[in-house]
């Protein structure tokens, strides 16, 4: 996940004008676990990101289960095989073999092809407009896109504040972590935990990560 800038203050101000910054520094007052982490790490670097959403959807299902360097080598054939930016209609131009020559598994290769072929009627420019869960389930409904890849588009994509990805094994072990836990919470004790983070849960997901590197 993105990384964040280390604090300069013990006392977080509110005077950011960067909405995630303003939300993240609101978010860590009112918790003293979350601003020790924010001590470490510093403001979140969360927000809108300058891809197209099809590009960062099909970069997900290219990084997904794959270990950073190893994706981001198969992802940078896509782009220079493809041109960039990445789209439906190059990928479509696109045979298998070239697909499959870039590195990619069946399984990856299906699930691009899935999203192109579902890209007209996915409605990808206009999904900003759509609330959280109907994006999720718009999103789910494409081969390779489950729940946790539609909420890091969410989160890292569209810059949506809250957000609480209770099935992210990071966010759960960071949440151990910041609360000094004796285990790991289950995914639907976090449900619970998260919610008193609203509407800010994304930033607390973000901070539970960063838990993981300096705790």
């Amino acid at each position: 996940m993105a990384g964040g800038r280390r604090s300069t203050s013990s006392t977080p101000s509110r005077g950011a004008t960067d909405p995630h910054t303003r939300a993240a520094r609101l978010l860590v007052e009112d918790c003293p676990q979350l601003h020790r982490v924010w001590l470490a790490a510093g403001d979140p670097r969360i927000g809108k990101r300058a891809r197209t959403s099809f590009e960062a959807l099909a970069r997900s299902i290219v990084y997904q289960q794959l270990a950073g360097a190893a994706a981001s080598t198969i992802w940078k054939r896509v782009c220079q095989r493809a041109g960039t930016p990445v789209s439906a209609n190059r990928l479509r131009a696109l045979a298998d073999q070239q697909l499959r020559d870039c590195g990619l598994s069946a399984n990856k290769l299906a699930a691009l092809r899935d999203l192109s072929a579902r890209a007209p009627t996915l409605g990808l420019s206009h999904l900003h407009h759509l609330a959280d869960d109907a994006i999720v389930e718009r999103l789910v409904a494409v081969r390779g896109i489950g729940r946790w890849t539609a909420q890091m588009f969410l989160i890292f994509h569209l810059g949506r504040l809250d957000v609480w990805p209770t099935e992210d094994l990071g966010v759960r072990e960071g949440y151990k972590r910041a609360f000094a836990l004796s285990e790991r919470p289950s995914s639907k004790e976090l449900e619970q935990l998260g919610e008193r983070f609203r509407p800010h849960r994304s930033l607390a997901a973000w901070y539970c990560w960063r838990a993981v590197e300096v705790m």
